[in-house]
């Protein structure tokens, strides 16, 4: 049974203050993780492919966004997030120790 508005708790909610604190989050993230493996291996390779897909997911969620589809950007923007976090556990990604941003391996 679907809720009620007046039902809904905060945390039920996606505010622009909450996306924007996760896109701000995965932004953070992409920027700190930084490539362990030389240019032109196949690891390297690998973490291209996955680099690609979080800047795609991401502006993804800029752009739903924009357009006022707070969910559908949400969604996005943990996707984009999932795929640097992957990259970070699969040791593609070095996360710096910080497992705030990470799962770190």
């Amino acid at each position: 049974m679907a809720k009620e508005v007046s039902d809904l708790d905060v945390d039920d909610v996606i505010t622009e203050e909450k996306l924007s604190h996760y896109l701000s989050l995965t932004k953070a993230a992409r920027a700190k993780a930084t490539p362990i493996h030389d240019e032109g291996s196949p690891q390297s390779s690998q973490l291209k492919v996955m680099m690609r897909m979080a800047d795609d997911y991401a502006s993804d969620a800029l752009h739903f966004k924009n357009n006022g589809d707070f969910v559908r950007a949400f969604g996005a923007i943990n996707y984009a997030h999932a795929w640097i976090d992957a990259a970070v556990k699969l040791r593609l990604l070095d996360g710096h120790g910080d497992d705030a941003l990470f799962t770190l391996p």
